[in-house]
């Protein structure tokens, strides 16, 4: 318990002014204080955890040298949970699950990969930049999220990818960006976009309904990304999807360029799932087109259905 209170002296310099309320005190940094030890009664020299007792200069602020070492190559903690977090983004579980529970009972699935993860980024100099290209460029972030034999049941071992719906944000991005429109979010100019929102609690219904976190707390477990019958209908009845294929007015654009109907639906399988229609996907498409006394008609309703595939709303 000793290391505990010696970390905690590092808090321990708290004072107190008068705020402009006279019946409130404000707390700031005092930048000076020491901890007492409650059974031994001993002042307690501030300790780095998992180290050595630290070497403080007269003067200093002792919360700066303990912001200073968390985020430096001597606590390889930091690195390690740091690079567990980005991971667990792009992977959809940590290697250490939850990321927000980092303790000895919930050891990672893969100790190796995560000390090579926070050397890694400690070689980045904490760029998280490099860390992320290195995780998207490794043959693990590309292997299909198609289950075989041998890795169907894995769960924690990153043998194949995991199917995800997009988060409340990217997802309104990604539909902003298919239908070629902007929005006016809480806070922003026109045609910021989402992922840009900071308040939590700004008021944005498509944001909130599709489980955005509030930020309450530094917890991730606040992104909800289960499917809903509110999403499903927002999806199928909201302005999100055929309100911003009618403003954004791609399919008439295409059409007035002289495109083909059949190079519009190419257009539009490339721009929401980057990749052809196949063939078989073709001849159901152009069947129901037939149906349609215009083809705009037709291929708005194609765009429809596309932003609401699974394929489109899901990473896969």
């Amino acid at each position: 318990m000793d290391d505990y209170y010696g970390f905690a002296s590092f808090f321990s310099q708290v004072g107190y002014k008068q705020a402009e309320d006279p019946r409130e005190l404000t707390i700031y940094n005092a930048a000076e204080g020491e901890m007492v030890h409650p059974t031994r009664r001993h002042h307690v020299m501030p300790k780095f955890l998992g180290s050595n007792t630290s070497t403080i200069e007269e003067g200093s602020d002792n919360r700066q040298v303990l912001a200073d070492w968390l985020a430096s190559r001597e606590n390889t903690s930091f690195g390690k949970n740091i690079s567990n977090v980005v991971w667990a983004h792009y992977f959809g579980v940590g290697i250490v699950d939850p990321v927000d529970d980092m303790r000895v009972s919930n050891p990672p699935s893969n100790p190796e990969l995560l000390d090579y993860l926070g050397k890694r980024l400690a070689f980045y100099n904490f760029e998280i930049k490099e860390l992320v290209r290195e995780i998207c460029n490794s043959r693990t972030y590309q292997l299909a999220t198609q289950r075989n034999e041998s890795n169907r049941w894995d769960e924690r071992e990153f043998s194949h990818q995991k199917i995800r719906r997009m988060r409340a944000e990217v997802l309104l991005d990604c539909i902003t960006q298919a239908t070629e429109t902007t929005d006016k979010l809480p806070g922003l100019p026109v045609g910021s976009r989402a992922v840009q929102i900071a308040d939590g609690l700004a008021a944005h219904y498509f944001l909130s309904t599709f489980g955005r976190s509030k930020r309450a707390t530094p917890c991730t477990c606040e992104v909800k990304t289960s499917p809903t019958l509110s999403q499903a209908l927002h999806l199928l009845n909201g302005e999100t999807t055929g309100g911003k294929i009618r403003e954004g007015n791609s399919v008439s654009r295409m059409l007035e360029t002289g495109q083909s109907p059949h190079e519009v639906v190419r257009a539009l399988y490339i721009r929401c799932l980057t990749r052809n229609p196949t063939d078989q996907e073709t001849k159901k498409v152009f069947k129901k087109l037939e149906s349609y006394p215009e083809a705009r008609d037709g291929l708005e309703d194609l765009f429809w259905a596309i932003l609401n595939s699974n394929e489109f709303v899901f990473n896969h």
